[in-house]
């Protein structure tokens, strides 16, 4: 019997890279796995291939700074299945530039998306998960950059959800409901849909990949999955990430696995 059997997961952020590896893996494993994000295709794509593979996979798709439609997506999925065991905050938005030159918009919408979204999103799972009697995780994808120095106005949205989480962990220790933190380094998923051509075609070359990049693109599977494979020392894959999560989400109720730090070998330059 799969250790998630009957179980029921959240997954934000659930239509490419880290998210999208993290609902496979959470459905693989036997739970019916409820995905969010802002691209209704994508969403679809990934419930079909979960799908296929014999999985459950339920989608809606809406921004995550609409904090009402989020809220109620929680408390729908909890009323539909009669229980919430699972809720992955692994949505996230980093816009590069630096804090002289940077803009509001961009600023508004990492921590709209980094840190409000995943307050919002934990609030509502642990009212779900009260209200059911579920033995609840509440995980969010945070960073290494959450941790160190000179990452941007970027690296401070992680740190606030480092805060958060250390904050919540000791708020829920007195009830059946955990806090994990994943922490992953430089992975190879859609990091460059915000960065600038010549950083994002400058990478690809150097590795020996076409770079066609134009600013806004989303870069091909092919071309992720590529990039991992010539570059494991300097990139996890997303599924390494979903693993940790897997990992810290089948440990039995009295283990407290609270921080995971997961990366490649080599540490990716702090200026990126």
């Amino acid at each position: 019997m799969p250790l998630l059997h009957n179980k029921t997961a959240i997954v934000t952020g659930a239509s490419s890279g880290i998210g999208r590896a993290i609902a496979f893996n959470l459905a693989r494993d036997g739970a019916h796995v409820f995905l969010t994000g802002r691209d209704a295709e994508r969403l679809e794509e990934a419930a079909r291939t979960i799908r296929r593979e014999g999985g459950l996979a339920t989608i809606e798709a809406f921004d995550l700074r609409e904090s009402d439609r989020l809220e109620t997506f929680v408390a729908t999925t909890a009323k539909q299945t009669g229980r919430l065991d699972i809720m992955v905050n692994a949505a996230g938005v980093d816009h590069p530039g630096t804090i002289a030159e940077g803009g509001l918009t961009e600023w508004r919408d990492m921590f709209d998306i980094n840190v409000i979204a995943m307050l919002v999103g934990s609030q509502a799972a642990i009212r779900a998960m009260r209200e059911t009697k579920s033995q609840g995780h509440i995980v969010t994808i945070s960073s290494y950059a959450g941790r160190g120095e000179g990452f941007r106005v970027y690296g401070a949205t992680k740190a606030a959800i480092n805060s958060i989480c250390i904050t919540l962990r000791n708020e829920l220790e007195d009830e059946p409901i955990r806090v994990v933190n994943v922490m992953p380094g430089a992975v190879a998923t859609n990091f460059g849909r915000n960065f600038g051509p010549e950083f994002v075609n400058g990478l690809l070359k150097s590795f020996g990949l076409p770079a066609d990049f134009k600013t806004g693109d989303v870069l091909p599977d092919s071309t992720l999955e590529a990039l991992n494979a010539r570059a494991t020392a300097l990139f996890a894959a997303p599924d390494d990430i979903a693993r940790a999560v897997l990992y810290a989400v089948t440990q039995p109720y009295d283990v407290n696995v609270s921080e995971i730090l997961v990366g490649p070998r080599k540490a990716f330059p702090k200026h990126v």
